[in-house]
């Protein structure tokens, strides 16, 4: 399914987009060395209710989970990079940590991630990576215009990444949004321009490049969603939701000033 959104529905995709935003920053500055990850969760849980808005996580099953996912924001450690399902683990010095959070506010869902390391030890690898991903993800929003294809923006964040020196992992990526977290059309992380669906106004897209260190391949954890690098290298994962608008690409995903 592909949803194209009227103006009112624009308008209140920007709101969910903020809050998706607003609760991200909010738990990137709490999660601080001996932070537990059940209690980033717990704070997610309560900013998602306090705002009247539905996780998209607790119920989500898909056929590659072993759903339901039943926590309220995913949160990936080091060598995971999607799917991290919060468990007991206290925050350490170094860590590498990814948060991914999709809610539907009024009906409209938002999608968005952020890496980070904890702490005060900022390993150049780990920080490099992650700006590999937030180019990649600034070239392929800047791809994102009306008329444009789907490959124009899976070619623009892969030759960010390829340059970078990452391998590229085709399996999971970014996705069509709206009434629903996961939509129609699938945006591969490399690709070929001129190719795909044409991009249209009130097109909502959650852009979302992902790499790790030294491989394109993935493990899946005893729990049934975490994913990991199968060599254990570091990851990192970027996101934000976007609407295609007359003008170009709007990111409804920032947080609020």
């Amino acid at each position: 399914m592909i949803e194209i959104l009227t103006a009112a529905e624009l308008d209140r995709a920007r709101e969910t987009g903020a809050l998706v935003g607003t609760i991200l920053q909010a738990m990137k500055e709490r999660a601080t060395v001996g932070v537990n990850l059940l209690d980033i969760d717990r704070w997610t849980k309560q900013m998602i209710e306090d705002a009247g808005a539905v996780s998209c996580y607790v119920d989500y099953a898909p056929s590659f989970g072993r759903g339901p996912f039943g926590h309220y924001i995913c949160t990936a450690v080091n060598d995971a990079v999607l799917h991290g399902l919060p468990h007991d683990y206290a925050l350490r010095d170094g860590d590498l940590l990814t948060l991914d959070l999709a809610v539907t506010l009024r009906g409209i869902s938002a999608d968005a991630a952020i890496s980070f390391v904890v702490g005060e030890t900022q390993a150049p690898e780990d920080l490099a990576m992650i700006d590999a991903t937030q180019r990649a993800l600034a070239a392929g929003i800047a791809a994102a215009r009306p008329n444009a294809r789907i490959g124009d923006i899976s070619r623009a964040i892969g030759t960010v990444l390829r340059t970078a020196g990452y391998p590229i992992n085709l399996e999971f990526g970014g996705h069509g949004i709206g009434s629903t977290m996961h939509q129609d059309p699938h945006i591969a992380n490399d690709g070929r321009p001129g190719r795909g669906y044409i991009l249209r106004p009130g097109l909502l897209l959650a852009i979302e490049p992902w790499v790790m260190a030294d491989t394109d391949e993935l493990v899946t954890d005893d729990d049934g969603w975490t994913l990991r690098s199968a060599t254990g290298a570091r990851t990192a994962h970027t996101e934000h939701t976007i609407a295609i608008t007359e003008k170009g690409a709007e990111i409804l995903t920032l947080p609020r000033a």
